[in-house]
């Protein structure tokens, strides 16, 4: 059995949008160390969205709305019962559903080609805050491969 989970690190809010939120998709997005270019990045992303939004929401609106239109309510595990794997529904805690949000936006800005990373970014942002875009629809695959294996929910303990 597992160890419970004692004291997790947090990063301290960045200096711009004063989140904590925004520094750990900063540490998501840095490669190879580069904090400033990570940085660069993501506030760039954020600055191009906040201009390229029609709503004129701020550009931390945005990004919240991304994060919560992106992150899964549910997903599937597997658990060996009795020989066989079956893939069990189960809620997702409010810091993995963070997690992954953050994990999916950033994949699917990677995915794309011939271009800046920033614009990527930004374009990926505005599609999840409007529930579209690539992460979107990893959620809703998410959504309904729980969905349809809701009949072993009785398994999850």
């Amino acid at each position: 059995m597992r160890r419970p989970v004692k004291n997790r690190r947090k990063p301290g809010p960045d200096s711009v949008y004063d989140s904590v939120a925004v520094s750990r998709f900063i540490n998501y997005v840095m490669l190879d160390g580069k904090k400033e270019t990570a940085r660069k990045i993501v506030y760039g992303a954020l600055k191009l969205a906040e201009e390229k939004n029609a709503e004129k929401k701020g550009a931390l609106e945005i990004f919240e709305a991304a994060l919560k239109n992106a992150g899964p309510s549910t997903e599937v595990r597997s658990r060996r019962v009795g020989g066989a794997n079956y893939q069990v529904p189960m809620p997702v805690r409010p810091e993995r559903q963070q997690a992954l949000a953050m994990r999916w936006i950033i994949e699917s800005a990677r995915s794309k080609k011939g271009g800046e990373m920033f614009t990527f970014l930004s374009e990926e942002l505005l599609a999840a805050a409007a529930g579209e875009g690539d992460a979107v629809k990893k959620k809703e695959n998410v959504h309904k491969m729980a969905e349809a294996n809701k009949a072993f929910a009785h398994l999850s303990w």
